[in-house]
């Protein structure tokens, strides 16, 4: 496996789970602790977590509200560089829920395929959870 793919179902607006992509305040509502975002293609982000790992890189696709892509790395880590996997996300209504689709690819190895995995699982969780504004 080198792509991990999630798809899930979240009581939210398109929009409103768009902008969890997005704006700072609304992503470290469900990851992270700090951010800084410029959600433009070309556009610089980075996500600071609460244990001193930080994640950055690059948006790619900002296509509101039902498409976003960007690169994916740790600063500090060279097994996963800043740039060197990407993910993206789609969303699609279905009646009052949106339906999103993450896949994220280019990962290294089978460890950090199963971290990423695990994370994602972990993250897209709480994401889920958040109330749908």
């Amino acid at each position: 496996m080198t792509t991990i793919e999630r798809t899930l179902r979240i009581d939210a607006s398109l929009e409103a789970v768009f902008r969890r992509f997005v704006e700072a305040d609304a992503l470290t509502e469900w990851m992270g602790e700090s951010a800084t975002l410029d959600p433009t293609p070309g556009g610089q982000w980075r996500l600071e977590y609460g244990d001193g790992n930080i994640a950055a890189g690059t948006f790619t696709i900002v296509d509101p509200p039902t498409r976003i892509a960007w690169t994916w790395g740790w600063e500090e880590n060279p097994d996963v560089p800043p740039g060197s996997s990407t993910v993206e996300v789609t969303l699609a209504p279905d009646g009052d829920v949106t339906v999103l689709t993450l896949r994220h690819e280019g990962l290294p190895d089978p460890g950090a395929i199963k971290n990423h995995s695990e994370g994602w699982d972990h993250f897209l969780g709480e994401l889920v959870e958040l109330p749908g504004r």
